[in-house]
């Protein structure tokens, strides 16, 4: 990446924001969950490269910012939090099950960033997203906090019940759609 983006590099590499990788981000993000479904580990090996380029892309150019910061940085972001929020595992925290484990993770997520709003079920999940998925985060949360969402009578609360159905029977509604879409189309889909 340094040569890519120093003088006499790469000039489409070069002129690269945040911003203008976004979108490249998201879609190696999806290639990879594709990958994964189809079953392929040569295309996962694959994507997975890709994501880890958007990372290194993404830590370059934090070297140029006006406050900058690098690789290093979000590695080491990565490596506290996750001994923070595992402290059954780096600490005296006690979680002997899957679901214990999710519970104190949200509530040290919670403790973490109060200004989300513990009460919120939308708190800190990405509005760009899949519905279906924040549907189903939603769903999970507010079964962790022993709250009742009942799905209205419209379109919405009929996909909403859809979800719930999904999630009841241990299926993630967003991966069974692209499977019901894959079988439509062929494996190009």
């Amino acid at each position: 990446m340094d040569a890519l983006r120093s003088p006499g590099g790469c000039p489409w590499d070069a002129k690269q924001t945040h911003e203008s990788l976004t979108k490249y981000l998201l879609e190696e993000a999806h290639e990879t969950v594709e990958a994964i479904e189809t079953g392929s580990t040569e295309h996962l090996i694959e994507e997975l490269g890709d994501v880890l380029l958007q990372v290194l892309f993404h830590s370059r150019i934090g070297e140029e910012a006006e406050n900058p910061w690098d690789i290093d940085d979000v590695a080491a972001g990565l490596v506290a939090k996750l001994v923070r929020r595992h402290p059954h595992v780096f600490a005296d925290g006690s979680a002997q099950t899957p679901e214990e484990v999710e519970a104190a993770w949200e509530q040290i997520k919670a403790a973490e960033k109060p200004e989300r709003g513990a009460d919120d079920l939308l708190a800190g999940i990405p509005v760009s997203l899949s519905s279906l998925l924040i549907a189903q985060k939603v769903l999970d949360r507010a079964a962790r906090r022993g709250v009742d969402v009942t799905p209205g009578d419209d379109l919405g609360g009929a996909l909403l019940a859809l979800v719930a159905r999904a999630r009841a029977a241990g299926v993630s509604a967003d991966a069974a759609l692209r499977d019901a879409l894959r079988s439509l189309a062929g494996p190009a889909v």
